[in-house]
């Protein structure tokens, strides 16, 4: 039976949600590696509702970060709970401004940051099982806040100010272009920057792969 990694989403849309080419990056690279993609989000609301035409935000829309995942996942996605972890091989958190809007706060406190109680508990009951975990862009900033007391290693590419707030929070932070990642082998954790550099979709596509089959290395 394939190995099963949870593909923890945060919306739709890389203004309000999950980041689309990295989310999609990371389903078909989890499949070429012959891994099961679980997909999982939030059952909660945004914190608001972006025009990604614009990129302002609508006055007075409410949406569901489970129902606005639920898009990219074709309908086959369920909400994140502790029930749906057993089963579970490993954890991977697509990044877009969801991940620092809905899955955390962020985007707002920065290094003051909270992260989701239900993403607490999935990380927290995936590592102490002494399984791997592997986030994408802004997402390596929620592993910082779970690990702050471990002193994580983690990357957000190159990019200065996040880098300081990164390491603020708890992480230690290496600079990486897009075809590296940054590996914590103690604690299990896989990151790489994607579009926090200024990177075209193939070479997104490049990232998520390499985090893949480096994700997938500890389950052998």
């Amino acid at each position: 039976m394939d190995k099963k990694v949870g593909v923890i989403l945060s919306g739709c849309g890389v203004y309000d949600g999950s980041e689309i080419h990295e989310a999609v990056a990371t389903l078909v690279a989890l499949e070429n590696h012959g891994l099961e993609a679980v997909c999982l989000a939030p059952d909660i609301d945004q914190m608001h509702v972006i025009n990604h035409l614009t990129g302002q935000p609508v006055e007075g829309e409410k949406r569901n970060v489970l129902v606005e995942s639920a898009r990219i996942a074709r309908g086959n996605i369920s909400a994140l709970s502790a029930d749906k972890l057993d089963d579970l091989d490993a954890l991977i958190f697509p990044g877009g401004f969801g991940a620092a809007k809905n899955l955390s706060d962020y985007a707002l406190s920065g290094p003051d940051m909270k992260v989701n109680n239900d993403v607490i508990n999935a990380v927290k009951s995936v590592h102490e099982a002494g399984k791997p975990i592997a986030a994408l862009c802004i997402a390596p900033v929620i592993l910082a806040a779970i690990f702050k007391d471990q002193s994580p290693n983690l990357t957000l590419g190159d990019d200065g100010d996040n880098a300081k707030n990164l390491e603020q929070i708890g992480g230690k932070h290496h600079i990486t272009r897009f075809d590296e990642v940054v590996v914590d082998e103690k604690l299990k954790l896989i990151t790489a920057p994607c579009y926090m550099l200024d990177s075209t979709i193939r070479q997104i596509f490049k990232g998520a792969d390499l985090v893949v089959e480096k994700l997938k290395s500890f389950l052998s």
